[in-house]
């Protein structure tokens, strides 16, 4: 595959990833990430998928911009950042109804238990690993595992008609 078509089919996921963590829109953090993709191509082993590949290059890519930007307090945004996290069953179909469904989705994550809200946050909207977030909360990678394994049967069942 070339690099123009590398660019294309992952361009809006690169936009995205980079905005949730950002929360702007940054065309030279989407830049920064293809070019991170095209020095190092030839480093890429094939155990993951491609396109995981490049998402871990732009969440670290995103990471350091905050990191550098100085970004310390993130815990008293979850709410703002919550209202961003997209139902990846949106369709044309259900636009009318899409506000209604993240209003749900947001309000169940809310309602988590503090630890269980914790680790959903750090792990399925910041993108941290479990190593990192381990090491966020000062608590054993075991605990984190068991944490969000709790919080996504939690969040099933109270979304089950949305599933």
């Amino acid at each position: 595959m070339d690099f123009k078509e590398i660019v294309k089919n992952n361009q809006n996921n690169v936009r995205n990833i980079i905005r949730l963590i950002t929360k702007e829109t940054n065309e030279d953090l989407e830049q920064e990430v293809f070019v991170k993709i095209w020095k190092n191509k030839d480093k890429y082993k094939e155990q993951g998928s491609f396109k995981s590949w490049i998402s871990t290059i732009a969440k670290n890519v995103s990471k350091d911009y905050l990191k550098s930007a100085q970004y310390k307090n993130r815990n008293s945004e979850d709410d703002e950042i919550l209202t961003t996290v997209k139902d990846k069953k949106q369709t044309p179909e259900l636009t009318l109804i899409s506000n209604d469904r993240q209003e749900r989705i947001t309000g169940a994550i809310n309602s988590l238990k503090p630890k269980f809200k914790e680790v959903v946050m750090y792990c399925e909207i910041y993108g941290y690993s479990y190593e990192e977030t381990a090491e966020k909360l000062k608590c054993p990678l075991g605990t984190v595992k068991s944490r969000l394994y709790n919080a996504k049967k939690e969040l099933a069942q109270k979304l089950e008609d949305l599933l």
